[in-house]
């Protein structure tokens, strides 16, 4: 069996270089359908220096919103030179009382940078459902492992500002209260799943767009 150990880590070897991309970049081409794996890359000829700049985080977002925060993305639908390279960029900007509820990314981990202001920001582990958050100053930086939900809002008495980068090219985002009250679930059987009385549920039905 020894013998055979070095034929095998030779051939796993030629294996996993056989496999292993020989394209400079996969620039994604949005007029063929997105998938599992990302966009279908566009022709090299059809690449030019603006798939792989821009310029939208450099423009606060509109804090109006009910939230009175807002979030401007960088995902590869933005961006399409990230297509495949597993990283993204977004900026958040929060107005004093803005909050970004409770919320995941299925596609990839998160780390804040907070540039101005101080941000209370956590997340729930999934396995002992401990709480682990802390008020961010300017220079902090936190992480928020994949898949668990995390949320920020400003603890200060001025706007905050924060950028946002993930470990994917299109992390996805999932909010709780718009999913459990942003459909068209009976409110009967919202109450019943989420322990909640019939004037909550109607109350936050309204406010997140649901139907009865």
């Amino acid at each position: 069996m020894k013998m055979y150990l070095p034929i095998l880590f030779v051939v796993s070897l030629l294996f996993s270089y056989s496999h292993g991309s020989v394209l400079d970049f996969c620039v994604a081409d949005f007029s063929l359908p997105d998938g599992p794996a990302g966009y279908s890359c566009k022709k090299p000829a059809n690449v030019t220096v603006n798939d792989f700049v821009y310029s939208g985080l450099g423009i606060a977002g509109n804090t109006s919103s009910l939230i009175k925060a807002a979030v401007t993305t960088a995902f590869v639908d933005q961006f399409p030179g990230l297509n495949g390279l597993g990283l993204s960029m977004a900026r958040l900007d929060l107005a004093v009382g803005g909050v970004v509820p409770i919320h995941t990314h299925r596609g990839g981990s998160e780390i804040i940078f907070v540039v101005e202001g101080t941000i209370c920001a956590g997340f729930i582990s999934s396995s002992t459902n401990t709480a682990y958050f802390k008020t961010l100053h300017k220079g902090d930086v936190m992480v928020f492992p994949q898949g668990l939900l995390h949320f920020q809002f400003n603890t200060g008495n001025i706007p905050a500002l924060a950028i946002v980068s993930l470990n994917s090219a299109n992390p996805g985002v999932d909010f709780t209260d718009v999913a459990l009250f942003g459909n068209n679930l009976p409110s009967a059987v919202v109450e019943k799943v989420a322990f909640l009385d019939h004037a909550q549920v109607k109350k936050l039905k309204a406010v997140f767009g649901g139907t009865d």
